[in-house]
């Protein structure tokens, strides 16, 4: 499951305005992380800059649990690259998840990154993800910002299609308004990609690394306003196409067609809507391409801005609302047997028949009444009769005898015993363990913790080349015979594959082909039932997952195909 590599996609032009941000030492082009699982951040490139290196500055050698400050634990490394790595940490004075940049205080970079953090907090606009702490020490620089684990990045809302066209205006409309206000007091972000956008769960739109993520990776350009004006066209461009609008793959979008140019969203994707199509036009096409039937660019978001005003505007979609079911009269309203009458109708009035009054009649009711009285007592006799012998039947249990003669009841059957788990760890074919700590977590009896994966970029099926699978072996304490296994997972979607193995140790040097295959179940859920077809008598069981589908981010990982697993029963 390798991460896409990307080259440069340069977007930028080099005139115009004096750049507003913090100017970085020297500018580079990116690198691609060498670590392929990734879990956020770790973007293909976008942006304009020079080719001079950052310097010899290597990244500093830290680890999950070191704590900064004595404050930020470190978790998880979701970046590392170019000289500095990106970190997943805790503020244990707060008790909350913050995300870190961190790089040698030697590092060419290290200064224009403290002055772009330092810029960017002052700014406190809540449009954007928060710079919480810019310090030096230790010979170490270190950026800490918000973590929002109920956000979505644009790169993981267009994997699944283009955006409904409300949201996409109010993407656009809500992104060009903060970065207007960004240029205002001086700051320009100069790496606006999709994974930069993130949508909150209220339906916000928030943007990460103001003039910080640049400053990281060393870009810089001499127009910064025009250069983030085009950025926002094409994330418009990318969120009504789900293309991406230069002639190379990027963040997880098809290129245009090589050769064609730039053509406007509504010439690649039918239904597009024609006002959006033409602003994405106006915000891209800053260089000469602008095309007769479009009107003058946009070069500024304060343009863009304006541009957006003066559009109609576009409205969310009605609610829909499901019709009630049709109103229907009882059997007591309607009486047995007759249908019930249209609404509204007016029904007939059946007269009673005339009674009974002659010499005749009176005989008959006479004879009526003795057959009911005589039926009556009939059915009397005959139901204390079935009561008595079914109290008879009652104190007599219908028994088998096995060969030795001793009774069985026919009627229980074997009942469905659990397994213990004594013990459990990560099982590792290929490449670096997912989270060895946690795996305790997926039997401890409480459905809120759970062992994870790490974030994939390719899936849903795994690459055996890079990584084959996942799993965990449990211990079962002797030798058990398996008969099914309940597994709670967390993560929904197409679509997860999870395989059972019997084998004869815990440990990851032991092949899975070399193991006895039990089991197997592909499901689109948050649970697996997987039913034994052939008794297994095993100590040691494999759990392994070769397909996992795509989730979001959270407050412990970025978005990829992944998967979680939370309560795991044996039974035999």
């Amino acid at each position: 499951m390798a991460e896409r590599s990307t080259a440069a996609v340069d977007v930028a032009d080099n005139s115009g305005d004096e750049p507003l941000t913090a100017k970085a030492d020297q500018s580079t082009s990116d690198g691609v992380a060498q670590n392929r699982e990734r879990e956020t951040d770790s973007e293909e490139a976008q942006g304009s800059g020079g080719t001079e290196s950052p310097g010899k500055a290597s990244p500093p050698e830290l680890h999950s649990g070191h704590k900064l400050a004595r404050r930020y634990r470190l978790e998880e490394c979701v970046t590392r690259l170019d000289g500095f790595s990106s970190w997943r940490a805790v503020d244990e004075k707060l008790r909350r998840a913050v995300g870190v940049h961190l790089l040698p205080a030697d590092h060419p970079r290290a200064r224009s990154v403290l002055a772009a953090a330092r810029s960017s907090a002052l700014l406190g606009d809540p449009r954007f993800v928060q710079v919480l702490d810019a310090v030096e020490e230790n010979d170490l620089v270190y950026v800490v910002h918000e973590w929002l684990p109920d956000a979505t990045e644009l790169t993981a809302l267009l994997a699944s299609g283009p955006l409904e066209v409300h949201e996409a205006y109010q993407m656009v409309s809500q992104v060009s308004q903060a970065m207007a206000a960004a240029h205002r007091e001086g700051l320009a972000h100069l790496r606006l990609t999709p994974s930069a956008v993130l949508r909150t769960s209220t339906g916000q739109w928030r943007i990460r690394g103001l003039a910080v993520n640049a400053a990281l990776r060393g870009i810089s350009s001499d127009t910064p306003q025009r250069t983030d004006t085009e950025a926002i066209g094409a994330l418009l461009y990318a969120a009504l196409t789900q293309r991406w609008p230069y002639d190379n793959d990027a963040y997880g979008l098809s290129g245009l067609p090589k050769g064609v140019g730039l053509i406007a969203p509504d010439q690649v994707r039918a239904g597009v809507h024609r006002g959006l199509s033409e602003l994405a036009m106006r915000a891209l096409a800053n260089d000469g391409a602008t095309a007769s039937r479009h009107e003058t660019p946009c070069t500024t978001p304060e343009e863009l801005v304006k541009a957006i005003a003066e559009m109609p505007r576009i409205r969310p979609p009605e609610p829909t609302f499901t019709a009630p079911p049709e109103y229907q009269r009882t059997s007591y309203q309607q009486g047995y047997g007759r249908p019930a009458p249209h609404m509204g109708a007016t029904q007939p009035v059946t007269a009673p028949p005339p009674p009974l009054q002659s010499r005749t009649g009176k005989a008959l009711k006479w004879a009526v009444s003795a057959l009911l009285i005589a039926a009556l007592g009939l059915g009397s006799w005959q139901l204390a009769d079935a009561l008595m012998h079914g109290k008879s039947d009652d104190t007599q249990k219908t028994k088998t005898t096995d060969g030795n003669g001793n009774g069985k009841d026919t009627d229980k059957t074997k009942p469905v015993k659990p397994i213990a788990i004594k013990g459990a760890q990560e099982y590792v074919a290929k490449g670096d363990a997912q989270a060895p700590g946690d795996v305790g977590k997926t039997y401890d009896g409480d459905s809120s913790t759970y062992w994870r994966s790490k974030s994939f970029v390719d899936g849903p099926e795994m690459k055996p080349a890079f990584k084959p699978g996942v799993g965990i072996v449990y211990d079962l304490g002797a030798q058990q015979t398996v008969t099914a296994a309940s597994i709670g997972l967390r993560y929904p979607g197409d679509h997860t594959t999870i395989t059972l193995y019997g084998t004869d140790s815990m440990s990851s040097s032991t092949s899975v082909d070399s193991m006895t295959k039990i089991g197997t179940i592909t499901t689109s859920g948050t649970s697996a039932k997987i039913t034994v077809s052939q008794k297994a008598k095993t100590q040691y069981v494999l759990l392994w997952i070769t397909a996992m589908p795509y989730a979001s981010g959270d407050q412990y990982s970025g978005a990829g195909y992944k998967q979680a697993i939370t309560d795991v029963k044996f039974t035999g």
